[in-house]
């Protein structure tokens, strides 16, 4: 039995933990919470420990794996830097995938994937680390997707896409085939994707255009 540790305690993380429990090699031991107000409550049965500064005490008691239950939505990415945080402590992340996703043999997935519920990620695919495909996304054949980056739920990427480093894919967006997006990006919900969108931007509207920029 795997003993894994969760970072977040919000909607996020509560479909990670479900996805989790699927996997009957691994045991949820708790959950740490960046406010550390919460210390004893529970979350679909998970209980709070406390904040992150209790991970070095945690990896001493034995405790080598964990996961990342915070999500990106709108600017910045908090999970670029908890992964190196714990990667740095020493800690393994492991990986989250609904059985209910359909991952093409050829597709090439990095190191502690979330991919959930019925998503589709199709033949020649490149995933990087740490990346979350999120309910019902469509990656197409031949994209690549960069590290710490967010497909959101419902969003489709044509074929041969390109998507940079922490960049957030916004809920039922679409991108045109062969369009390349860059590095720490926001492309807004329901945003139709036809032209290449560059580093630290956000782009929102049917076609996208940039709104502004994002904090890289």
């Amino acid at each position: 039995m795997i003993q894994v540790v969760g970072l977040g305690a919000g909607g996020h993380a509560r479909v990670v933990i479900e996805i989790l429990k699927l996997n009957n090699e691994i045991e949820i031991v708790g959950l740490l919470d960046e406010r550390g107000d919460k210390p004893g409550a529970e979350v679909v049965g998970i209980p709070i420990l406390g904040n992150d500064s209790m991970l070095p005490e945690l990896y001493a008691r034995g405790i080598r794996h964990a996961f990342i239950g915070v999500g990106t939505v709108g600017r910045g990415n908090p999970r670029t830097q908890l992964y190196g945080t714990l990667r740095t402590l020493g800690f393994e992340l492991v990986s989250a995938i609904h059985p209910s996703a359909i991952i093409s043999r050829s597709a090439q997935i990095g190191v502690a994937p979330t991919i959930m519920a019925g998503a589709v990620i199709n033949t020649g695919v490149h995933v990087g680390d740490d990346v979350i495909i999120n309910t019902a996304a469509v990656v197409d054949h031949d994209c690549v997707i960069g590290d710490h980056s967010h497909i959101s739920t419902g969003a489709c990427l044509s074929g041969c896409v390109k998507v940079g480093d922490g960049t957030h894919i916004g809920t039922g967006a679409v991108v045109r085939q062969e369009i390349s997006i860059g590095k720490n990006s926001v492309v807004g919900a329901g945003a139709v994707v036809v032209n290449d969108v560059p580093d630290n931007v956000v782009v929102v509207g049917v076609p996208a255009r940039i709104y502004n920029r994002t904090r890289a």
